[in-house]
């Protein structure tokens, strides 16, 4: 779970970067980015691999077995490592090659893996593979649209379009995400026998899909103001509810084995 978390985390924020207008971002925003995606590339390689709790984690590794995704993971630690060098010296085309390599291994990474989350893969692969692909670009966007506000505390002469577009990238991301829970929703209906179950699906929902949806709303009247400090401090909250709904959704896949 440890490493599917991280990688849903790496693929969503390499999507972000690619849809976001770079050119009006500094590049000390990039360099740190790729150090993030370093540290979890690392975290993910690790525990894939044998090194530390790999029997465990096996599941992660789908058709191409522990090894391969392990070593996978170790690639793409590796050009996240040289994009933090050529960010860090201001050498925009080869750090948006390093954006684009990073976004396509890690989103073909995610699709494997998504064969073999459990049981609700193997009843519903292309339901599946869609909800970790939607839940992998609501984490990411949401993250980078809060690590972006941050950023405008020290290159506050930054335009506000960078933000104003990952903001609309989140509304269209909840949205996505918002339709495929619709029908998970539907199939795992009359799956919910439990009280527990029940509450789980509501906070799914409440904290994991109507919460980054008024987040979008308030950061969009907040940023008529220019008034990035605020804003960055609702996408905090956008982050957390995200993080509860898709830990929530993903305990819920597993009990009910319907992608939720």
């Amino acid at each position: 779970m440890i490493a599917q978390f991280a990688l849903r985390l790496i693929c969503g924020m390499s999507l972000a970067w690619c849809l976001m207008p770079r050119r009006h971002v500094t590049d000390g925003f990039f360099r740190i980015q790729m150090l993030i995606v370093l540290g979890l590339a690392v975290l993910a390689a690790l525990v894939t691999s044998r090194l530390w709790g790999g029997a465990a984690q096996a599941t992660i590794a789908g058709p191409l077995g522990p090894t391969v995704t392990a070593w996978s993971f170790v690639c793409l630690a590796g050009i996240a490592y040289l994009g933090s060098f050529v960010w860090a010296l201001g050498r925009r085309s080869p750090g948006t090659v390093c954006i684009g390599l990073i976004a396509v291994l890690s989103s073909a990474l995610l699709g494997f893996s998504s064969w073999s989350i459990g049981p609700a893969a193997e009843k519903y692969p292309g339901l599946a593979m869609a909800t970790e692909l939607s839940t992998s670009f609501l984490l990411g966007v949401s993250m980078v649209a809060m690590l972006l506000g941050h950023w405008y505390l020290t290159a506050s002469g930054m335009p506000l379009a960078p933000l104003s577009r990952l903001t609309t990238l989140l509304g269209a991301a909840t949205m996505i995400r918002l339709v495929l829970a619709a029908v998970g929703l539907a199939l795992a209906g009359s799956l919910l026998r439990t009280g527990d179950q029940t509450v789980m699906m509501a906070l799914r929902w409440l904290a994991g899909l109507v919460g980054p949806l008024m987040v979008v709303v308030m950061v969009w009247r907040i940023l008529k103001y220019h008034n990035t400090q605020s804003a960055t401090g609702v996408l905090y909250v956008g982050v957390m509810l995200t993080l509860i709904g898709e830990l929530t959704a993903t305990l819920l896949s597993r009990e009910l084995c319907v992608p939720v």
